[in-house]
C-alpha cells in the first residue's frame, strides 16, 4: 500500500469514542491535529478501533506514538508512559481493547522495514461503559496527555537519544497541576 500521507513520525490515537474513557486516545489525537506545537512533518491519525488495519500506516515509520486508555490498575486519570518493548513485556498488554496496541506493536516487530522507537502514552480510564463523554477524571487528564505527546514529539525531533528520560519528566510535570 502506498502511504502518501505517512511520515517518519506517526501519532495514532486509538479507542472507541462511544465507550467513554476508551476513546481518550482519539480525543487527544484530534486535539493534536490542531496544536501548533506539533513539529512539522508529523502524521497524526485517528486510529479509532482499527487495530491491525493500522499496520500499513505505521510500518515504515521510525517513530510511532500511540495514545490510548491504558489499564494499569491505578487511579482514574493517572498518566501512563511505556515503550513498545515494555508494553510487550506485560502479560495482558494493558490496553482496554480486546485486540490492543500490544498486538499491533508485536506485528510491527515482524514486518517493519526500519527499526522503530515506539512509545505509548495514555491514562487510566474510570469508565468504559456506553457514553460519548469522558469521565471527569479522564477529561481533566486530557490536556496533560496532549502536552506529554507534544513533549515526546519535540524530543524525537530535537534529540532522539534522550527522549525516554526527559519525556518521563515531562509527563510528571504536566500532570502535577491537575
Amino acid at each position: 500500500m502506498d502511504n502518501w500521507f505517512s511520515s517518519d513520525t506517526v501519532v495514532v490515537g486509538v479507542g472507541n469514542t462511544i465507550l467513554s474513557d476508551d476513546g481518550v486516545g482519539v480525543h487527544a489525537a484530534r486535539l493534536l491535529q490542531h496544536d501548533p506545537r506539533v513539529p512539522v512533518g508529523v502524521t497524526i491519525l485517528d486510529g479509532g478501533t482499527l487495530g491491525l488495519e493500522l499496520m500499513p500506516y505505521v510500518s515504515d515509520a521510525s517513530r510511532v506514538l500511540f495514545l490510548d486508555a491504558v489499564n494499569s490498575g491505578t487511579a482514574p486519570g493517572t498518566p501512563i508512559r511505556m515503550t513498545g518493548s515494555e508494553l510487550l513485556g506485560t502479560s495482558s498488554g494493558l490496553s482496554v481493547h480486546q485486540l490492543g496496541v500490544a498486538d499491533l506493536i508485536a506485528a510491527l516487530a515482524l514486518i517493519s522495514t526500519v527499526p522503530q522507537d515506539i512509545v505509548v502514552l495514555g491514562v487510566q480510564p474510570a469508565n468504559t461503559d456506553w457514553s460519548t463523554s469522558l469521565s471527569s477524571e479522564v477529561e481533566a487528564a486530557l490536556t496533560g496527555l496532549v502536552d506529554a505527546a507534544v513533549a515526546q514529539l519535540r524530543l524525537w525531533n530535537e534529540s532522539p537519544e534522550s527522549s525516554l528520560e526527559v519525556c518521563s519528566s515531562a509527563i510528571a510535570i504536566s500532570y502535577e497541576g491537575d
